[in-house]
């Protein structure tokens, strides 16, 4: 049965159905649960001050005071947020002694005007740079599907996946440079959105590469991601009504990103084309050769490689050995790359971008697999290059409205039981709230319910 959304939550408890308290001890509960993933999944659990701010919600309710719309409902943040007054660590060792943040980061704000009690600061990737979601500091939380043989979450987003995934929290804010709300989303089958960049403040959040960051949410549906958005985006947590299937033109990316899919990965997407289709969507091949250029756009480093270098430098030459050695070393090859070559990368993108938006314009949404195969066994990434190789696998596909700087949604699409699969939406760039529109009419069908 679905889990209930973000507003349906809010309902029950302007309605008095639950209270906050209730649902603060539930997520409390789910994590502490010693048969769950919830030491993995969080890095910091804010009991003691979730349960105050749960009570003062109720105690207002009940005197009728005007509250705002998720007053009261849990939620938990990345570990590269700021929260006043305690170190934002990245998921690293290296960051465990820095100075308190003076302030919560923009969006922590935001998601505490909306009324949202944060319980805990959830666990990712050092430093945000992998898909895998692999963190030998602080341990790794696994993926829900095939536990007991115990696969990857992706990342960088690991621990909120997770911690959306196995109900300990309705929803959680995460950061995406390259896929890392999306990538855990399909890893852990539920929903991941990336915004255009600009949308949503990047103040207080620690940065991997500040021309890609975004922020965005992970929840059980399109719905719940709307509603973050709009908050984050200085909204008022507004759900967006959705586009009927039938007046939706999609193009289906064709060429490199459908290479190399998992047999379960390619079943799956396929039959959430058919239903697409089936429910009245018009679906149409889009061939985008710029794709085809990336490598060779990136033959002297990535944009990531150039920037992270350029965050990390100062703090490498005093604590590199604090550094998970696997991103250490991701780090350090950004290294003694040319500015020019950094200069031409940001040409070809400024090109690409308007050559697609150009041929893209046609579409309401581009669709095409969210990550190209099944999370892998954990076990298998022990080998290095054979985890480098998965790393530029998995971030492949979500890679790329990163770098077209457009929205993106990735929604669940296997049939329950089987290895978890996403189905991505990409939007135009600026018209997120549309793309969230898209996403909301296309669901049902993605997803094969009915």
């Amino acid at each position: 049965m679905p889990r209930p959304t973000l507003l349906e939550l809010s309902q029950r408890l302007a309605r008095r159905e639950t209270t906050s308290r209730a649902l603060v001890e539930e997520s409390l509960a789910r994590i502490a649960d010693p048969t769950g993933e919830g030491a993995r999944a969080f890095l910091t659990v804010y009991a003691d001050r979730s349960r105050a701010e749960a009570d003062a919600v109720d105690a207002a309710r009940a005197k009728g005071e005007a509250l705002p719309r998720f007053a009261g409902v849990p939620v938990a943040i990345k570990d590269l947020f700021d929260v006043a007054d305690e170190p934002t660590r990245a998921g690293s060792r290296a960051m465990a002694e820095a100075p308190p943040a003076t302030a919560d980061a923009e969006t922590v704000a935001l998601m505490r005007r909306a009324g949202f009690v944060i319980v805990g600061k959830t666990n990712m990737t050092e430093f945000a740079y992998s898909g895998l979601g692999v963190n030998p500091h602080y341990g790794t939380p696994l993926s829900p599907w095939d536990r007991e043989r115990g696969h990857i979450p992706g990342g960088s987003t690991s621990g909120g996946a997770v911690a959306v995934a196995d109900g300990m929290i309705p929803a959680a804010l995460g950061t995406d440079t390259g896929g890392s709300c999306r990538i855990p989303a399909a890893f852990c089958g539920i929903v991941g959105f990336k915004p255009t960049q600009r949308r949503v403040s990047l103040n207080g959040v620690f940065p991997l590469a500040p021309s890609l960051d975004s922020v965005g949410p992970l929840a059980n549906s399109a719905s719940c991601c709307a509603a973050l958005d709009s908050v984050l985006s200085g909204g008022q947590g507004e759900d967006e009504p959705p586009l009927p299937i039938a007046r939706l033109t999609i193009g289906v990316i064709e060429g490199a990103v459908d290479e190399r899919l998992d047999a379960a990965v390619a079943t799956a997407f396929a039959a959430a084309l058919t239903r697409l289709a089936e429910a009245g969507a018009q679906l149409r091949p889009i061939l985008l050769p710029e794709l085809a250029e990336l490598p060779r756009v990136y033959r002297n480093g990535s944009i990531v490689e150039f920037e992270a270098f350029a965050v990390h430098r100062a703090n490498l030459a005093k604590s590199r050995e604090q550094y998970d050695p696997w991103v250490l070393a991701r780090l350090e090859a950004g290294g003694g790359k040319s500015a020019a070559d950094y200069i031409d990368l940001m040409g070809h993108r400024a090109r690409i971008r308007a050559t697609i938006e150009a041929r893209a314009s046609a579409f309401d949404a581009l669709v095409l697999p969210t990550v190209p195969i099944a999370p892998p066994p954990l076990a298998e990434l022990d080998d290095v290059p054979a985890s480098r190789a998965l790393n530029s696998l998995i971030l492949r596909n979500t890679s790329i409205a990163n770098f077209l700087d457009r929205p993106a949604i990735s929604i669940p699409c296997h049939t329950p039981g089987d290895p978890p699969a996403g189905f991505m939406l990409i939007g135009a760039t600026g018209l997120d709230r549309r793309l969230l529109a898209v996403a909301e009419g296309a669901e049902t069908a993605v997803r094969g319910r009915t």
